[in-house]
């Protein structure tokens, strides 16, 4: 029993990881990348799908997105869901395609953004510590089931944190290295 708490417990976390890799993939850093769009919504015919599933998203230059929709009929709403999303850019379109100049950052963006990166990253710790509290909570309804002895439950809790504490490092790391990125471009 203990061991599948465990195995929920690390899957869980891993995917709060990678939600958290995702998140940052977004932030940009001063150079454009097609990921920055990855959490936009358009909607399309009706219902909403990403940005991703309605057009074909480039770089073709260290600075410039070109968006291009499978269908002509989509640039307005493409046009109205990156002015809605929290990018800060103003989309240009042509008729045919839609341009997204990324800016250069300056200080007070870059600190912005470090801010909103800890953010993300403190947002994530918070989601590792639930999934932590959860996993003690079933370990402790073992013991009241009678299943866990009292040294079991104390041996068990120790390697949830354990764990936790581990994921917590890796979170910890993931944002340095992007506070680095920010910073340095």
């Amino acid at each position: 029993m203990v061991k599948d708490i465990m195995k929920k417990l690390e899957e869980k976390m891993n995917k709060t990881i990678n939600v958290l890799k995702s998140d940052l993939s977004t932030m940009k850093a001063g150079r454009a990348n097609p990921t920055m769009l990855d959490r936009i919504q358009v909607e399309y015919y009706g219902s909403m799908c990403p940005l991703t599933q309605v057009a074909n998203v480039s770089s073709p230059e260290p600075r410039l997105l070109i968006v291009t929709p499978w269908e002509k009929s989509m640039l307005k709403e493409i046009e109205k869901a990156i002015l809605k999303s929290d990018l800060g850019i103003n989309p240009n379109n042509d008729g045919n395609i839609i341009r997204l100049l990324v800016p250069e950052l300056t200080e007070e963006t870059r600190k912005n953004l470090v801010k909103n990166v800890k953010k993300t990253g403190e947002n994530a710790k918070v989601a590792i510590r639930s999934i932590r509290k959860e996993a003690n909570d079933k370990i402790k309804t073992l013991k009241k089931d009678g299943e866990l002895s009292e040294d079991d439950v104390k041996k068990s809790e120790e390697d949830v944190q354990k764990v936790t504490d581990n994921f917590v490092k890796e979170i910890d790391k993931i944002i340095v290295a992007k506070e680095k990125e920010i910073m340095s471009v």
